[in-house]
């Protein structure tokens, strides 16, 4: 079987390759290399892992990686072996105003809800079996962490890389009942904090786009693996742009604890503090599901007064998030 190939293979491919790299105290040669990275495992021949390898060493070097190309040892003089030195790679010591921490919580549970936080995983299992030696102190702070993600994205992200298609339950707001779609999965777009699925619908006969919050259920397969291709002048951002409205501003009232949610706290129009202790927020949203998985991403920090469209979606999504988390478990 080939190896699996696109932006999304690819990123995942980089992230094992440096934490492979990140993890040791000694130098791996390419052969180890290939062994503990999944995505060089599926390559069909030895020429083409080097094509690949060479690549990615590029990439890296690129993005400013310090990937070190060191001696093995005495008896592989000929044989160079890489690593990621973590003094090089680890940042100077930093402070952050509470706000500013408030955005670095965000882009940490992106880890969590990464595709490749399995894949990442699994390189770190194999190195275990391997029996190579393990620098913990240069893997603190990107350890795979509680998924909050829509429970149809995993659903989705495979479907769009196997180019599979898929049958699921739409809701949109200005429709009463939920309605059966069954489309060609072309890709996944994250586009203001929001996931989109850009796809052609083949009932419709024509291209939409479909906000994971708002798949309700099960993500069903409906037909073979490969059975379409993307059109070549797919731009998935430009489709998702021009689909997306941002609608009419809409008021909530909310409680937040003390020292939390800052993020919230920056853009309500009023703010209260209340005998609780708790402040009281009153703060303008455009997309109710967008809004909901914000505060549904603050857990027991936040709780919604009003409106109760905003609460239901908000448990909704608590719910979801629960019943991830168990099935994985």
């Amino acid at each position: 079987m080939s190896a699996a190939t696109g932006p999304a293979a690819k990123t995942e491919r980089l992230l094992n390759l440096v934490l492979v790299l990140l993890y040791t105290r000694r130098p791996l040669s390419k052969a180890q290399i290939r062994a503990l990275v999944p995505q060089y495992g599926e390559t069909a021949s030895t020429e083409s892992f080097d094509r690949m390898f060479e690549r990615d060493k590029d990439e890296l070097r690129g993005l400013g990686v310090p990937l070190a190309t060191e001696e093995i040892d005495l008896f592989h003089e000929d044989e160079p072996g890489y690593r990621i030195h973590q003094r090089d790679y680890a940042l100077p010591d930093l402070e952050f105003e509470p706000d500013e921490l408030a955005v670095l919580g965000l882009a940490s549970r992106s880890w969590a809800q990464a595709s490749m936080a399995g894949p990442a995983a699994q390189a770190l299992r194999k190195l275990r079996a391997a029996g190579v030696e393990r620098d913990e102190g240069a893997l603190i702070g990107i350890e795979p962490r509680l998924r909050t993600t829509e429970p149809a994205f995993e659903s989705v992200k495979d479907a769009v890389l196997s180019r599979t298609p898929i049958t699921f339950t739409y809701r949109r707001p200005e429709r009463g009942e939920p309605q059966v779609r069954k489309v060609q999965p072309w890709s996944l777009v994250q586009w203001n904090g929001r996931w989109y699925l850009a796809a052609y619908d083949l009932d419709r006969e024509d291209t939409r786009v479909f906000r994971l919050s708002r798949v309700d259920g099960a993500v069903r397969t409906s037909g073979p693996a490969g059975s379409f291709n993307v059109p070549a002048d797919h731009e998935a951002r430009i489709m998702v742009e021009r689909s997306a409205p941002r609608g009419e501003a809409r008021p909530a009232t909310l409680l937040v604890r003390p020292g939390a949610a800052h993020s919230l706290r920056r853009r309500a129009t009023s703010t209260t503090e209340v005998d609780s202790g708790w402040s009281q927020l009153n703060i303008e949203f455009h997309d109710v599901d967008g809004f909901a998985a914000e505060i549904a991403g603050h857990a027991d920090n936040v709780r919604v007064l009003e409106p109760d469209e905003l609460l239901d979606r908000v448990q909704t999504q608590l719910r979801a998030t629960l019943a991830v988390h168990e099935a994985g478990v």
